[in-house]
Protein backbone atom coordinates (compact mmCIF):
# COMPACT_ATOMS: atom_id res chain seq x y z
CA UNK A 1 0.00 0.00 0.00
CA UNK A 2 1.91 2.73 -1.26
CA UNK A 3 1.34 6.64 -0.38
CA UNK A 4 4.68 8.44 -0.99
CA UNK A 5 3.32 11.68 -0.47
CA UNK A 6 2.12 10.86 2.60
CA UNK A 7 5.43 9.99 4.06
CA UNK A 8 6.74 13.00 1.85
CA UNK A 9 4.80 14.72 4.40
CA UNK A 10 5.06 13.36 7.84
CA UNK A 11 9.30 13.73 6.64
CA UNK A 12 8.25 17.50 6.38
CA UNK A 13 6.10 17.48 9.62
CA UNK A 14 9.18 15.90 11.57
CA UNK A 15 11.95 18.59 10.42
CA UNK A 16 9.35 21.12 10.89
CA UNK A 17 8.42 20.13 14.12
CA UNK A 18 11.41 18.32 15.39
CA UNK A 19 9.94 15.24 16.45
CA UNK A 20 11.78 12.26 17.02
CA UNK A 21 11.00 10.23 13.87
CA UNK A 22 11.64 7.22 14.94
CA UNK A 23 9.38 7.23 18.05
CA UNK A 24 6.35 8.99 15.87
CA UNK A 25 6.58 5.82 13.30
CA UNK A 26 6.00 3.67 16.27
CA UNK A 27 3.14 5.39 17.38
CA UNK A 28 1.84 5.54 13.95
CA UNK A 29 2.04 1.89 13.55
CA UNK A 30 0.66 1.06 16.67
CA UNK A 31 -2.15 3.34 16.07
CA UNK A 32 -2.87 1.96 12.99
CA UNK A 33 -2.79 -1.84 14.88
CA UNK A 34 -5.40 -0.76 17.09
CA UNK A 35 -7.64 0.54 14.97
CA UNK A 36 -7.49 -1.91 11.98
CA UNK A 37 -8.36 -4.40 14.76
CA UNK A 38 -11.29 -2.12 16.27
CA UNK A 39 -12.63 -1.91 12.38
CA UNK A 40 -12.31 -5.47 11.53
CA UNK A 41 -13.15 -6.99 15.10
CA UNK A 42 -11.03 -9.96 14.24
CA UNK A 43 -8.56 -11.72 16.55
CA UNK A 44 -6.23 -12.38 13.73
CA UNK A 45 -2.71 -11.21 14.86
CA UNK A 46 -1.84 -8.48 12.87
CA UNK A 47 0.68 -5.84 13.00
CA UNK A 48 2.02 -3.08 10.55
CA UNK A 49 4.69 -1.28 9.57
CA UNK A 50 5.85 1.78 7.84
CA UNK A 51 8.59 2.13 5.49
CA UNK A 52 9.57 5.90 5.03
CA UNK A 53 11.94 4.85 2.33
CA UNK A 54 9.80 3.07 -0.08
CA UNK A 55 6.59 5.04 0.96
CA UNK A 56 4.92 2.09 1.69
CA UNK A 57 2.48 1.10 4.46
CA UNK A 58 2.64 -2.83 4.90
CA UNK A 59 -0.11 -4.94 7.12
CA UNK A 60 1.29 -8.82 7.93
CA UNK A 61 -0.74 -11.43 9.54
CA UNK A 62 0.52 -13.72 11.58
CA UNK A 63 -0.35 -17.38 11.72
CA UNK A 64 1.52 -20.30 13.41
CA UNK A 65 1.61 -24.01 12.25
CA UNK A 66 -0.29 -26.43 14.13
CA UNK A 67 -1.51 -30.15 13.89
CA UNK A 68 -4.51 -29.31 14.49
CA UNK A 69 -6.43 -25.87 14.25
CA UNK A 70 -7.88 -24.22 17.56
CA UNK A 71 -8.24 -20.70 16.67
CA UNK A 72 -8.30 -19.75 12.94
CA UNK A 73 -7.31 -16.11 13.18
CA UNK A 74 -3.93 -17.06 14.81
CA UNK A 75 -3.21 -20.91 13.60
CA UNK A 76 -3.01 -22.64 10.18
CA UNK A 77 -2.91 -26.64 9.98
CA UNK A 78 0.08 -27.93 8.87
CA UNK A 79 -1.27 -29.95 5.27
CA UNK A 80 -2.59 -26.27 4.64
CA UNK A 81 0.67 -24.69 5.29
CA UNK A 82 2.31 -27.12 3.04
CA UNK A 83 0.58 -26.46 0.39
CA UNK A 84 1.72 -22.54 0.51
CA UNK A 85 5.38 -24.15 1.15
CA UNK A 86 6.29 -27.97 1.12
CA UNK A 87 9.20 -27.20 3.68
CA UNK A 88 6.97 -25.84 6.58
CA UNK A 89 7.15 -27.86 9.60
CA UNK A 90 4.85 -27.63 13.07
CA UNK A 91 5.77 -24.59 15.07
CA UNK A 92 6.74 -22.76 12.07
CA UNK A 93 5.51 -18.75 12.07
CA UNK A 94 4.03 -17.90 8.37
CA UNK A 95 3.48 -14.03 7.93
CA UNK A 96 1.50 -12.57 5.49
CA UNK A 97 1.70 -9.36 3.81
CA UNK A 98 -1.77 -7.72 2.82
CA UNK A 99 -3.52 -4.88 1.74
CA UNK A 100 -7.18 -4.51 3.57
CA UNK A 101 -9.94 -3.11 1.60
CA UNK A 102 -11.27 0.10 2.17
CA UNK A 103 -9.04 0.94 4.90
CA UNK A 104 -7.96 4.33 3.42
CA UNK A 105 -10.25 6.44 5.28
CA UNK A 106 -9.32 5.11 8.99
CA UNK A 107 -6.10 5.23 8.15
CA UNK A 108 -6.17 8.97 7.45
CA UNK A 109 -8.60 9.38 10.71
CA UNK A 110 -5.65 7.46 12.59
CA UNK A 111 -2.78 9.11 11.35
CA UNK A 112 -4.71 12.71 11.67
CA UNK A 113 -5.09 11.79 15.56
CA UNK A 114 -1.64 10.82 16.39
CA UNK A 115 -0.20 13.69 14.07
CA UNK A 116 -2.19 15.96 16.11
CA UNK A 117 -1.13 14.26 19.52
CA UNK A 118 2.47 14.11 18.83
CA UNK A 119 2.00 17.84 17.84
CA UNK A 120 1.13 18.36 21.20
CA UNK A 121 3.60 16.61 22.71
CA UNK A 122 5.90 18.15 20.88
CA UNK A 123 4.62 21.67 22.10
CA UNK A 124 4.72 20.57 25.66
CA UNK A 125 7.91 18.98 25.54
CA UNK A 126 9.45 22.29 23.46
CA UNK A 127 7.74 24.61 26.34
CA UNK A 128 9.00 22.27 29.06
CA UNK A 129 12.51 22.03 27.61
CA UNK A 130 12.72 26.09 27.12
CA UNK A 131 11.29 26.10 31.01
CA UNK A 132 14.34 23.76 32.55
CA UNK A 133 16.40 27.38 32.76
CA UNK A 134 13.96 28.66 34.90
CA UNK A 135 14.52 26.75 37.97
CA UNK A 136 14.49 28.40 40.96
CA UNK A 137 13.61 31.85 39.05
CA UNK A 138 10.79 34.15 39.90
CA UNK A 139 7.70 33.97 37.70
CA UNK A 140 4.69 35.95 37.56
CA UNK A 141 1.03 34.21 36.27
CA UNK A 142 -2.83 34.01 36.70
CA UNK A 143 -4.40 31.41 39.24
CA UNK A 144 -5.92 30.04 36.55
CA UNK A 145 -7.88 27.05 38.51
CA UNK A 146 -8.11 25.67 42.04
CA UNK A 147 -9.25 22.31 43.50
CA UNK A 148 -8.78 20.61 46.95
CA UNK A 149 -5.35 20.18 46.25
CA UNK A 150 -3.52 22.63 44.04
CA UNK A 151 -3.32 25.40 42.67
CA UNK A 152 -2.63 26.05 39.12
CA UNK A 153 -1.10 29.38 37.92
CA UNK A 154 -0.67 30.10 33.86
CA UNK A 155 3.26 31.21 33.16
CA UNK A 156 4.36 32.48 30.20
CA UNK A 157 1.88 34.39 28.50
CA UNK A 158 -0.25 31.07 29.34
CA UNK A 159 1.47 28.31 27.35
CA UNK A 160 2.18 26.27 30.08
CA UNK A 161 0.72 25.94 33.49
CA UNK A 162 2.59 25.67 37.25
CA UNK A 163 1.04 23.64 40.28
CA UNK A 164 1.48 24.91 43.74
CA UNK A 165 0.83 21.98 45.54
CA UNK A 166 -1.14 22.94 49.37
CA UNK A 167 2.71 22.69 50.75
CA UNK A 168 4.01 25.59 49.02
CA UNK A 169 0.84 28.07 49.45
CA UNK A 170 1.20 30.51 52.45
CA UNK A 171 -1.59 29.54 55.49
CA UNK A 172 -2.21 33.29 55.82
CA UNK A 173 -2.90 34.11 52.03
CA UNK A 174 -6.36 33.33 49.75
CA UNK A 175 -6.07 32.96 46.08
CA UNK A 176 -8.87 32.97 43.70
CA UNK A 177 -8.77 32.32 40.16
CA UNK A 178 -7.87 35.50 37.97
CA UNK A 179 -5.09 36.56 40.40
CA UNK A 180 -2.44 37.95 39.22
CA UNK A 181 0.60 36.47 41.72
CA UNK A 182 4.74 35.82 41.66
CA UNK A 183 5.29 32.28 42.02
CA UNK A 184 9.41 30.97 42.84
CA UNK A 185 9.45 28.11 40.30
CA UNK A 186 10.93 25.56 42.25
CA UNK A 187 11.00 22.19 40.14
CA UNK A 188 10.99 21.56 36.53
CA UNK A 189 10.11 17.75 36.22
CA UNK A 190 9.95 16.87 32.21
CA UNK A 191 8.80 13.59 31.76
CA UNK A 192 6.54 12.81 29.08
CA UNK A 193 2.50 12.88 30.19
CA UNK A 194 3.97 13.87 33.74
CA UNK A 195 5.85 16.39 33.12
CA UNK A 196 4.88 19.33 35.72
CA UNK A 197 6.28 22.48 36.86
CA UNK A 198 6.09 22.93 40.19
CA UNK A 199 5.75 26.25 42.04
CA UNK A 200 5.45 28.01 45.29
CA UNK A 201 4.59 31.16 47.77
CA UNK A 202 6.35 29.39 50.78
CA UNK A 203 9.55 28.74 49.54
CA UNK A 204 12.61 31.03 51.04
CA UNK A 205 13.86 31.19 47.62
CA UNK A 206 10.67 33.50 46.45
CA UNK A 207 12.39 35.52 49.84
CA UNK A 208 15.91 35.60 48.10
CA UNK A 209 14.37 36.39 44.54
CA UNK A 210 12.37 39.10 45.63
CA UNK A 211 15.11 40.94 48.12
CA UNK A 212 17.33 40.32 44.22
CA UNK A 213 14.65 42.65 42.33
CA UNK A 214 14.49 45.67 45.06
CA UNK A 215 18.06 45.52 46.08
CA UNK A 216 20.81 45.91 43.36
CA UNK A 217 23.22 45.50 45.37
CA UNK A 218 22.59 42.26 46.46
CA UNK A 219 21.82 41.09 42.10
CA UNK A 220 25.34 42.65 41.69
CA UNK A 221 26.92 40.36 44.07
CA UNK A 222 28.06 43.55 45.98
CA UNK A 223 25.74 42.07 49.27
CA UNK A 224 25.09 38.39 49.81
CA UNK A 225 22.46 36.90 51.08
CA UNK A 226 24.37 33.71 52.89
CA UNK A 227 21.54 31.82 54.80
CA UNK A 228 17.22 32.56 55.09
CA UNK A 229 15.06 30.87 57.41
CA UNK A 230 11.09 31.05 56.67
CA UNK A 231 8.08 30.52 58.59
CA UNK A 232 6.31 31.29 55.62
CA UNK A 233 3.16 34.13 56.36
CA UNK A 234 4.71 34.48 59.25
CA UNK A 235 8.14 35.75 59.63
CA UNK A 236 11.81 35.65 57.91
CA UNK A 237 15.33 35.78 59.10
CA UNK A 238 17.69 36.80 56.25
CA UNK A 239 21.36 36.74 57.33
CA UNK A 240 23.68 39.24 54.76
CA UNK A 241 26.69 40.44 54.22
CA UNK A 242 28.75 42.76 52.31
CA UNK A 243 31.71 41.94 49.98
CA UNK A 244 32.59 45.69 49.93
CA UNK A 245 33.20 47.19 53.46
CA UNK A 246 32.27 50.51 52.10
CA UNK A 247 28.24 49.06 51.34
CA UNK A 248 26.54 49.12 54.45
CA UNK A 249 24.46 45.38 53.74
CA UNK A 250 21.63 46.11 56.24
CA UNK A 251 20.91 49.91 54.83
CA UNK A 252 20.69 48.37 51.40
CA UNK A 253 18.10 46.08 51.93
CA UNK A 254 16.09 48.24 53.86
CA UNK A 255 16.55 50.96 51.65
CA UNK A 256 15.75 54.64 51.67
CA UNK A 257 12.81 55.14 54.91
CA UNK A 258 12.26 51.43 54.34
CA UNK A 259 11.14 51.18 50.38
CA UNK A 260 13.31 47.97 49.78
CA UNK A 261 12.44 46.09 52.49
CA UNK A 262 8.43 47.35 52.69
CA UNK A 263 7.70 46.27 49.09
CA UNK A 264 8.94 42.55 50.08
CA UNK A 265 7.03 42.89 52.91
CA UNK A 266 3.99 43.97 51.00
CA UNK A 267 4.35 41.26 48.68
CA UNK A 268 4.55 38.85 51.22
CA UNK A 269 1.12 40.12 52.98
CA UNK A 270 2.87 41.37 55.78
CA UNK A 271 5.31 38.94 56.59
CA UNK A 272 7.54 40.42 59.24
CA UNK A 273 11.65 40.28 58.02
CA UNK A 274 14.48 40.13 60.46
CA UNK A 275 17.49 41.30 58.45
CA UNK A 276 20.16 39.59 60.20
CA UNK A 277 24.45 40.15 59.85
CA UNK A 278 26.15 37.74 59.17
CA UNK A 279 29.14 36.45 60.73
CA UNK A 280 31.39 33.52 60.61
CA UNK A 281 31.60 33.31 64.32
CA UNK A 282 28.80 31.05 65.24
CA UNK A 283 28.10 32.61 68.76
CA UNK A 284 28.68 35.95 67.56
CA UNK A 285 26.44 34.39 64.62
CA UNK A 286 23.21 33.40 67.41
CA UNK A 287 23.63 36.91 68.86
CA UNK A 288 22.24 38.67 66.19
CA UNK A 289 20.03 35.97 64.87
CA UNK A 290 17.84 36.14 67.91
CA UNK A 291 17.04 39.52 66.84
CA UNK A 292 14.79 41.70 67.90
CA UNK A 293 15.67 40.13 71.36
CA UNK A 294 18.63 41.47 73.73
CA UNK A 295 21.11 38.81 74.21
CA UNK A 296 23.81 38.61 77.32
CA UNK A 297 25.62 35.51 76.44
CA UNK A 298 26.15 32.59 74.09
CA UNK A 299 28.28 29.72 75.15
CA UNK A 300 29.08 27.06 73.58
CA UNK A 301 27.56 23.77 74.74
CA UNK A 302 28.89 20.79 72.63
CA UNK A 303 29.01 20.36 68.93
CA UNK A 304 26.86 22.74 67.40
CA UNK A 305 24.76 23.64 70.55
CA UNK A 306 24.56 26.88 72.37
CA UNK A 307 22.90 28.21 75.48
CA UNK A 308 22.00 32.01 74.88
CA UNK A 309 21.31 33.97 78.12
CA UNK A 310 18.74 37.34 77.80
CA UNK A 311 17.17 39.29 80.10
CA UNK A 312 14.27 38.13 81.92
CA UNK A 313 11.34 40.75 80.95
CA UNK A 314 13.32 39.55 77.48
CA UNK A 315 12.43 35.95 77.32
CA UNK A 316 8.94 35.75 75.90
CA UNK A 317 10.47 37.92 72.70
CA UNK A 318 13.90 35.72 72.65
CA UNK A 319 11.59 32.50 72.15
CA UNK A 320 9.06 34.22 70.49
CA UNK A 321 5.06 32.71 69.86
CA UNK A 322 5.18 29.07 69.73
CA UNK A 323 8.71 29.40 70.20
CA UNK A 324 8.96 30.81 66.70
CA UNK A 325 11.82 33.22 66.89
CA UNK A 326 14.10 30.65 68.42
CA UNK A 327 13.40 28.20 66.32
CA UNK A 328 14.18 30.20 63.20
CA UNK A 329 17.29 31.38 64.41
CA UNK A 330 18.48 27.96 65.28
CA UNK A 331 17.43 27.17 61.70
CA UNK A 332 19.28 30.09 60.22
CA UNK A 333 22.33 29.12 62.41
CA UNK A 334 22.66 25.92 62.00
CA UNK A 335 23.30 24.99 65.84
CA UNK A 336 20.27 24.06 68.38
CA UNK A 337 20.08 27.03 70.89
CA UNK A 338 19.04 26.47 74.11
CA UNK A 339 17.62 30.12 75.90
CA UNK A 340 17.57 30.71 78.88
CA UNK A 341 16.54 34.08 81.37
CA UNK A 342 19.55 35.41 83.28
CA UNK A 343 17.72 34.48 86.69
CA UNK A 344 17.48 31.02 85.84
CA UNK A 345 20.15 28.85 88.13
CA UNK A 346 21.74 27.39 84.90
CA UNK A 347 22.21 31.55 83.58
CA UNK A 348 22.52 32.85 86.73
CA UNK A 349 26.15 30.66 87.64
CA UNK A 350 27.21 30.92 83.75
CA UNK A 351 27.23 34.99 84.33
CA UNK A 352 28.71 34.97 87.32
CA UNK A 353 31.62 33.25 86.18
CA UNK A 354 31.51 35.66 83.60
CA UNK A 355 31.49 38.23 85.85
CA UNK A 356 34.32 37.15 88.29
CA UNK A 357 36.31 36.98 84.65
CA UNK A 358 35.92 39.88 83.67
CA UNK A 359 37.39 41.49 87.59
CA UNK A 360 39.89 39.34 87.97
CA UNK A 361 40.98 40.65 83.89
CA UNK A 362 40.72 44.06 85.44
CA UNK A 363 42.76 43.62 88.23
CA UNK A 364 45.04 42.20 86.66
CA UNK A 365 45.66 45.42 83.86
CA UNK A 366 45.44 47.29 87.18
CA UNK A 367 48.58 45.60 88.85
CA UNK A 368 50.55 45.21 85.33
CA UNK A 369 49.72 49.45 85.04
CA UNK A 370 51.13 49.59 88.88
Amino acid sequence: MENKEFFAALTDLVREKGINEEAFIETLENALTAAYKKQYDGGAEVSVSLDAEKGRIEFQATRYVVEEVVDKDREISLEDAQELNPDHQVGDVIVKTFVPKDFGRIAAQTAKQVILQKLHEAERDSTFSAFSDKEGELMEGTIRKIDDKNVYVELADKKVEGVMPPQDRVPTEKYAVGDKIKVFVKRVKNSGRNSQILVSRSAAGLVRKLFEQQVPEIAQGIVEIKEIAREAGHRTKMAIVSNDERVDPVGACVGNRGARVNAVVEELGGEKIDIILWNEDPLAFIYKALSPATVLSVTSRGERSAMAIVPDEKLSLAIGRDGQNARLAARLTGWKIDVKSASSPEAAEVLAAMEAEEEYEDETVETEQE
